[in-house]
């Protein structure tokens, strides 16, 4: 999508201001990122189809951009758009909506429901024997240790702790707390930092990482990010997924393959094994960080389909 080259220039003035505002308005790095992106393929569309006004856009043709989003295939995996990623365009065109009534424009004829969250099967869940196997992996995903060692400490990260992705991305140095054996986790979805329990052996981990292997990393001494990148910036959320995508190649397992498992399959896959060992599904809820326990309440069907 972001390849995606826009002509009219007043589909771009709008882009930059529409970015800008939700940056003003204090919407999460997230939003601020990827609205603008999901917007820019709104324009596109419009392009390709003569639309070179916005305040000629009718209820219809809103209808008929997302019957085209619904058809065409996902970049990354291949087969259709997920429900996630469509209910991702639906709030961007309603955020874009309430753009333009603050700006006293005309606003878009929007009556798009957001989809339902698809429900979580076992090709969402890596087995513990396939998260072993991950582990193992890491001895063989690159012919440097440094990188080796990297890898190792995100499966840590990713699954061990049950970090989502931007939360891994902004883990500094001094969120790694040996002494309590805690992770301090501070930009959280919901603003609520929280401390994630690790134990002994992944601490051991990331302690072979930060001491061993990060300082040999271009300019990582002047970086307080955890995960450092060859250039010697933070690593980006894109560059963790693809060095999980290395990780999992580097299994020569089928199976795991197919189930195109990615940074958030890893943090489903800890949730639902904590729950078959046990532990309370409020003690899951909040080592997740989830604001609510029906969140958690997704990976309860997989557990009860198992027993059955």
């Amino acid at each position: 999508m972001k390849k995606l080259k826009l002509h009219n220039r007043s589909y771009k003035a709008l882009l930059v201001s529409f970015k800008e505002w939700l940056d003003i308005l204090g919407y999460s790095d997230k939003v601020v990122k990827y609205s603008p992106i999901f917007l820019q393929e709104f324009f596109y569309w419009l392009e390709q189809n003569g639309h070179d006004n916005i305040s000629t856009i009718t209820r219809k043709n809103i209808t008929d951009y997302y019957t085209y989003l619904k058809q065409r295939p996902n970049q990354s995996y291949g087969g259709a758009l997920s429900n996630p990623s469509l209910n991702g365009h639906i709030s961007a065109l309603k955020r874009f909506n309430e753009y333009l009534k603050k700006h006293n424009a005309k606003s878009l004829s929007i009556h798009l429901r957001f989809e339902k969250k698809d429900r979580l099967t076992e090709m969402d869940i890596a087995t513990q024997e396939e998260v072993k196997g991950l582990f193992e992996a890491t001895a063989f995903t690159s012919p440097l240790q440094r990188f080796r060692l990297r890898d190792k400490a995100i499966l840590v990260i990713l699954y061990s702790c049950g970090l989502r992705r931007n939360e891994a991305v902004n883990l500094n140095l001094n969120d790694v707390l040996f002494d309590k054996e805690r992770i301090l986790v501070r930009k959280t979805k919901n603003f609520k930092q929280r401390f994630v329990p690790i134990n002994n052996y992944n601490l051991r981990i990331l302690e072979d990482y930060i001491f061993d292997a990060r300082l040999e990393f271009y300019k990582a001494n002047e970086s307080e990010a955890l995960f450092t990148s060859s250039t010697g910036g933070r690593m980006g959320g894109q560059a963790i997924k693809l060095r999980l995508r290395a990780i999992i190649k580097a299994t020569n397992n089928n199976d795991l393959k197919d189930k195109r498992i990615t940074p958030h399959k890893l943090r489903h896959s800890i949730a639902t094994h904590l729950l078959e060992q046990g532990v309370t599904i409020k003690a899951v809820s909040q080592f997740l960080g989830h604001s609510s326990l029906e969140s958690t309440q997704v990976y309860t069907h997989l557990i009860k389909q198992d027993i059955q």
